[in-house]
């Protein structure tokens, strides 16, 4: 048989995470045990086990009932590869060497089960309360992490100047970056006539931002017959 598919052959890594394709996210279980999104397994080989993660204890279990911070996981852990997607939206990786990084928890795709999270407040005073609180999840340690982007993004450098993004767009940041939430509230603002732009998150001192072309994408519910991974997942995150 002849075809164009060997271009599409399983990629070969020692490494725990190996992106397949810019969308498309290859995992060794051999190495490591993850916690992943729910319902982002596309495709497993071999001795693989899923059972939802949990809160992660009472604490973080109130921050989420109190903030809606909405991310859930799944665990998975065994012997095999697993291949982890969301809806074909770009994927990129940081390995994290004793350091920490906050992300939009719509764009954490997958990350090695040993590094601490916790759902973190962006500060913003007076503006903050105003916007009903910003909240997203702070991850530290050591180890692999993949964040998932709406289209190819752009990291932009925090310490030149101030930097404005809107709290969407702004998808991942690093531990040195001091952020904060503004507001431009006025009359025509009210009215219907202002920029639209209403809520800013910013961003100040040495570091970066991630940010994605988009406001990111709306994410519907499973269908209950889409796929092993959506709906035998989706069931076990309740």
């Amino acid at each position: 048989m002849q075809s164009t598919l060997g271009e599409f052959q399983e990629t070969t890594s020692a490494e725990a995470f190996t992106l397949q394709n810019s969308k498309l996210l290859k995992v060794r279980l051999e190495a490591v045990t993850i916690q992943a999104k729910l319902g982002s397994m596309v495709a497993y080989q071999g001795d693989v086990r899923f059972e939802h993660a949990g809160s992660g204890g009472l604490g973080r279990f109130v921050k989420k009932a109190v903030t809606g911070e909405g991310t859930q996981l799944m665990r998975m852990e065994g012997t095999g590869e697993v291949f982890l997607a969301d809806h074909a939206q770009d994927i990129h990786l940081i390995r994290l060497e004793n350091d920490r990084v906050t992300c939009n928890g719509a764009n954490v795709l997958a990350f090695e089960a040993g590094i601490d999270w916790d759902i973190q407040k962006v500060q913003g005073g007076m503006a903050g309360a105003m916007a009903g609180g910003l909240f997203n999840l702070s991850l530290g340690g050591s180890g692999w992490i993949a964040i998932i982007s709406d289209g190819p993004p752009v990291l932009l450098n925090t310490g030149a100047a101030p930097t404005f993004c809107d709290p969407q767009a702004a998808i991942t940041w690093s531990s040195g970056v001091q952020t904060q939430v503004k507001t431009d509230v006025n009359l025509k603002s009210f009215i219907g006539r202002g920029s639209g732009e209403t809520i800013q998150m910013g961003f100040v001192g040495e570091g970066w931002v991630l940010v994605q072309p988009s406001e990111g994408q709306i994410q519907g519910a499973v269908p209950a017959g889409g796929g092993t991974g959506g709906g035998l997942l989706k069931n076990l995150g309740g």
